[in-house]
């Protein structure tokens, strides 16, 4: 399969976005994860426990408190699987997320997912951006925290 000059540069394009993504959620920086997706954007988180689904004035404060809850996480994506159309794209990714949880003693509890994100993405004024995105759980590793602390 050969690809044009625009394919190559519109998988990497959009390659950046996802990892742009990963360090917003990371480093819970809202401003930047509201970069990524268009302002009608389409989440849905509700493989997660507690999850919810909706836009982003409905998700980014669910991330928000969610996340506050761990020390660290991180999301390593992989296996990027790029559908283009013109300016419309699918991409499917896969990610691996170890989280550290913070505990009322002290210390980190640690437990790992292994998922999938399956986004629908458009190209607007030169730039891609996703407008919608369904996370899918595939396996957990240990056990969620009997306790949450979140800030």
């Amino acid at each position: 399969m050969g690809y044009s000059h625009q394919d190559v540069a519109d998988r990497l394009a959009i390659q950046d976005l996802l990892t742009r993504y990963a360090w917003a959620v990371d480093t819970q920086d809202w401003d930047l994860f509201r970069t990524v997706f268009t302002a009608d954007a389409h989440l849905d988180y509700t493989a997660n426990p507690g999850g919810v689904k909706g836009s982003l004035d409905e998700v980014v404060p669910w991330l928000k408190q969610s996340l506050s809850a761990f020390a660290v996480s991180q999301h390593l994506l992989n296996n990027f699987d790029i559908v283009l159309n013109g300016d419309l794209a699918t991409a499917r990714t896969q990610m691996t997320n170890p989280m550290g949880a913070k505990l009322r003693e002290g210390g980190l509890h640690w437990f790992f997912i292994g998922g999938s994100y399956h986004d629908d993405l458009v190209r607007i004024n030169g730039a891609w951006k996703i407008t919608q995105r369904i996370e899918k759980t595939a396996w957990f590793q240990g056990s969620f925290p009997p306790e949450l602390l979140f800030d």
